[in-house]
């Protein structure tokens, strides 16, 4: 069995990130999607909101797992014994970043290969930054996420604004 790790903070999960799931579940039998806890960020979601969010999208793909993590992507992969690891790329500016973070997960552990996706064009511009940064204005991020991610972001945009 082909399986591999889609790691990512996904705070939140957006169409883009969705797009690279969907079309890398064609290639692999398993796909973990490993949820980044970055302790030196503070996220708009808690993980376990984020795993909430990513689980019930595709709660009906039995490929897809849904999990947390913290610590180094190169220790993650040893302990679920899977080395190939997806990433998505925007644009030229993406890859800079994710070839020099794949060539140190490889460097931590030599077994890690990393796999690169560009993401569909329509979404070529779309980030959780920016999906958060919309919310805050009160635009509308609907064309940008998913219904249950969309309700998420608005119900914590009116709980922020309340405190």
């Amino acid at each position: 069995m082909k399986s591999a790790i889609y790691p990512g903070s996904f705070d939140p999960i957006t169409l883009g990130h969705i797009d690279i799931i969907e079309r890398a579940s064609r290639i692999f039998d398993n796909i973990t999607i490993a949820v980044i806890q970055n302790k030196s960020k503070t996220p708009f979601f808690q993980i376990t909101e984020r795993i909430d969010q990513i689980t019930s999208i595709f709660k009906d793909n039995p490929k897809i797992k849904v999990e947390g993590f913290n610590g180094l992507l190169a220790d993650y992969a040893n302990t679920k014994k899977v080395y190939t690891i997806i990433r998505g790329l925007r644009a030229l500016t993406d890859f800079e970043y994710e070839f020099q973070m794949a060539l140190i997960n490889r460097r931590l552990n030599t077994n890690i290969d990393t796999i690169f996706l560009m993401t569909d064009e329509k979404y070529s511009y779309l980030s959780s930054s920016a999906v958060r940064e919309i919310a805050k204005h009160r635009g509308n991020i609907r064309d940008f996420v998913t219904t249950n991610v969309a309700d998420a972001v608005e119900k914590k945009i009116m709980e922020l604004k309340e405190t």
